[in-house]
């Protein structure tokens, strides 16, 4: 299979035209024309990564996270990520990236993440306009099944996206909740969204502290349980491949990586 047969699928999944501006999306080292034979799907591209490509013969890795969103200024070796980069074409390693296309797509990271909480009677939060006829969304809004309070649902995430730890920007913390908008990755300037379309409670990471404070003056409950939750795409996004490369009669292994990429732990 060639690199391009994948992408060309994808982009119709999830098309880069509903990618936000600017966003460096796309191929980012290699060439598309190129024979994969086996595709390594990760939510960041580190050293560790790429190395774990190597290791298991990998000639394609598909990310959610540009690997050049902050582009190299020189090609110092000794840099590790001018290093990472080297290794990469020294490989022969085609490398993907689908970002905010892949957040705002249906059927994409914030629905993963929506259904995760398994919400229910899920809308589209922030409108990201209309592409070939049809509306496109960042991030979602559903409701619980069963209400809680913003504390009680705080717990609650930890074990719907699997981590130690998280923060919660609230004073009512028994505040019931019902109704919760959800927009993974930097999503902390949307909480007045959030809070126009009636959440209870806002799904977030990389809450910063002033935005803290106007969340709070403005009544409206956060739960940051950080930007990695959204490597709930690995397996999403590695099943949806397989499916296709049984479709179209692809010859190619997909992989989800088994790396942490989280650079935060909990003590």
């Amino acid at each position: 299979m060639k690199a391009i047969e994948l992408v060309n699928q994808f982009e119709k999944f999830a098309p880069k035209n509903i990618a936000v501006d600017g966003d460096p999306i796309g191929l980012q080292i290699g060439n598309l024309d190129q024979d994969v034979s086996k595709v390594l799907v990760t939510l960041d591209v580190r050293p560790e990564v790429v190395k774990e490509a190597i290791d298991k013969g990998c000639n394609m890795i598909f990310s959610h996270h540009p690997l050049m969103f902050r582009p190299a200024k020189n090609l110092d070796l000794s840099n590790p990520q001018n290093k990472m980069y080297a290794d990469i074409i020294k490989h022969d390693i085609v490398v993907y990236s689908a970002h905010t296309n892949l957040d705002n797509a249906e059927g994409g990271m914030n629905d993963w993440l929506a259904e995760a909480m398994d919400l229910r009677n899920v809308e589209g939060l922030v409108d990201q306009g209309e592409y070939l006829g049809h509306e496109y969304y960042m991030g979602r809004i559903g409701e619980l099944k069963e209400a809680t309070t913003v504390l009680d649902f705080a717990k609650k995430c930890k074990e719907y996206f699997n981590v130690d730890g998280l923060r919660l920007v609230s004073h009512e913390l028994d505040h019931p909740v019902k109704r919760v908008a959800v927009l993974g990755g930097d999503g902390g300037k949307f909480y007045s969204i959030a809070k126009q379309k009636k959440a209870d409670v806002y799904v977030t990471g990389d809450v910063y502290y002033h935005v803290g404070h106007d969340m709070i003056a403005n009544h409206m409950s956060v739960v940051d349980p950080g930007h990695h939750i959204e490597s709930i795409c690995k397996p999403y996004l590695a099943e949806m491949f397989k499916e296709w490369a049984k479709e179209f009669d692809w010859s190619v292994d997909v992989i989800e990586s088994n790396i942490n990429t989280d650079p935060y732990l909990f003590i």
